[in-house]
C-alpha cells in the first residue's frame, strides 16, 4: 500500500540515484531522488543538482510503525491512531521541536467517515501546534508520494520550509454501508414529521431486500475491476507464469526476513498498542514459503486458470508512516543529516481498463528523459 513510499525513500542513502515508482490504479507517479552522499554527478558526468528555479529539498529522516496484516494487533484502532504514532515516532527520532512545522499532508485510499482529514486530527493528536495546517491526500495507491510531492510544491514556492508527509491504511475496519434504499430511508424518516409518516418509512425498512450491506472493493470504479483480475489478465498477456511469480514472492518474503533478522529496517518503531501486552515491534505478514506450498493454492481470482495466488500477492495492511522534507539550508541550521535530495517528480495516466497497473512502465522513462538520464 501507498504509505510504503516513504519507507523506501529512507533507503535513498543506499543508492546513487534512482527512480522511485508507485502504483496507482490507472495512475502513477515517479519520484526522482538522489543520494545524500556528497558526489556533484552521476556516472555519466550530468549534475544532480536542484532544477533551474527549485530549491534544493531533501529528505531528512522516515519512519514507519510495522506493517500488520489486517484484523490482527492494530485491529482495535481507528486509521488517525495508527498516522499518530508514525508522527510521533518521527519527533522521538529527530528530538523534534513540533513548532518548527509548517505543514503536514497525509495520504491514504480508504476514508475514515468519522476523521476525513486523517492529517488534522493526527498531528492534533500527537501534540503539534494547533496552529499547523494539515490536510489529507488520495490518490489510490500512489498517496503517499502525492503527499510527498505536495510538500514539495509547497516548499518551492515559499509556502512552508518544513514539512511532514506520511501515509496511512487501515484494513482491519473498512467502512461498509447499508444499501442505498436502506440509506434513503433512514433520511426521510428523521424528516417525517408525524407518527403515520414515521411508520410508513419504518414498513419499508422492514422489506429484506434492502438488508444487505454494500461491501467496499478494491478495484477500479469505471470498470468494475479488482487489481487482482487486471494483474492476471496482464500477466497472460505479457507471458508471465504462475512459476515466475510464485518464485519472485519467494525472493522477496526472504529478503524481507533477511532484512528484518539483520536489523536493516531501521525505519521501523515499535508500537505499543492498549490492550496488547507486548510492543509490536516487527512486520508481522513475512511468510517465507517452499516452492510446494505455494503449488498447492488455488487461483485467488481468475478461477481456475488464474496465476495470482494468496502467496504472490501482497496481503491487506493496516499501518502508517511519515517522513520530514526541508530544504538543504534549513537542514543545515538544524543540524540534520539529509537521506535523500528529492530532485523531480511526474504523474501519468493510463487507460484503466487496458494499461491497469502499467503506471511505472510508463512513468519511469519520462521522468529519467527529463533528467537526461538512463537506468544503465
Amino acid at each position: 500500500l501507498d504509505f510504503i513510499s516513504t519507507k523506501m525513500l529512507s533507503y535513498a542513502k543506499q543508492l546513487p540515484r534512482f527512480s522511485l515508482c508507485a502504483r496507482h490504479l490507472s495512475t502513477s507517479g515517479s519520484v526522482f531522488a538522489t543520494s545524500a552522499t556528497p558526489s556533484k554527478s552521476s556516472g555519466s558526468g550530468v549534475k544532480l543538482g536542484p532544477k533551474a528555479g527549485s530549491k534544493n529539498i531533501v529528505l531528512v529522516e522516515g519512519v514507519r510503525i510495522p506493517f500488520l496484516q489486517s484484523g490482527t494487533s492494530y485491529k482495535g484502532l481507528m486509521p488517525h491512531d495508527l498516522q499518530r504514532e508514525a508522527l510521533l515516532g518521527l519527533a522521538r527520532r529527530l528530538d523534534l521541536n513540533k513548532e518548527l512545522i509548517d505543514y503536514i499532508v497525509i495520504g491514504t485510499v480508504i476514508m475514515e467517515v468519522k476523521t476525513s482529514n486523517i492529517a488534522r486530527e493526527a498531528s492534533m493528536g500527537a501534540g503539534f501546534s494547533l496552529h499547523t495546517p494539515a490536510h489529507t491526500v488520495t490518490q489510490a495507491c500512489i498517496s503517499s508520494n502525492q503527499a510527498i510531492t505536495t510538500c514539495i510544491g509547497a516548499i518551492n514556492s515559499g509556502v512552508a520550509e518544513v514539512c511532514i508527509a506520511g501515509g496511512v491504511e487501515f484494513m482491519s475496519d473498512v467502512p461498509i454501508r447499508f444499501s442505498r434504499k436502506m440509506r434513503s430511508l433512514m433520511l426521510s424518516l428523521n424528516k417525517a414529521k408525524t407518527p403515520a409518516a414515521k411508520l410508513g418509512v419504518v414498513a419499508q425498512m422492514l422489506n429484506p431486500s434492502i438488508w444487505g450491506p454494500e461491501l467496499p472493493a478494491v478495484a477500479e470504479f469505471s470498470t468494475g475491476e479488482t487489481m487482482g483480475h487486471s494483474a492476471d489478465r496482464l500477466c497472460a498477456a505479457f507471458g508471465v507464469t504462475r512459476a515466475e511469480q510464485d518464485e519472485f514472492a519467494m525472493r522477496s518474503h526472504s529478503l524481507a526476513k533477511k532484512a528484518a533478522d539483520e536489523g536493516l529496517l531501521t525505519d521501523v518503531i515499535p508500537f505499543k498498542v492498549p490492550g496488547v501486552k507486548k510492543p509490536v515491534t516487527q512486520d508481522n505478514g513475512i511468510r517465507v514459503a517452499t516452492p510446494e506450498q505455494m503449488k498447492k493454492l488455488k487461483a485467488a481470482f481468475v478461477k481456475p486458470h488464474g496465476t495470482i495466488t494468496a502467496a504472490n500477492s501482497s496481503f491487506l495492511t493496516d499501518g502508517a508512516s511519515a517522513c520530514l522534507i526541508t530544504t538543504e539550508e534549513k537542514a543545515k541550521e538544524m543540524g540534520w543529516k539529509p537521506k535523500a535530495y528529492l530532485r523531480d517528480f511526474i504523474y501519468v495516466s493510463q487507460d484503466p481498463k487496458d494499461q491497469l497497473l502499467l503506471g511505472p512502465a510508463y512513468s519511469t522513462p519520462k521522468i529519467l528523459n527529463r533528467n537526461k538520464l538512463s537506468l544503465t
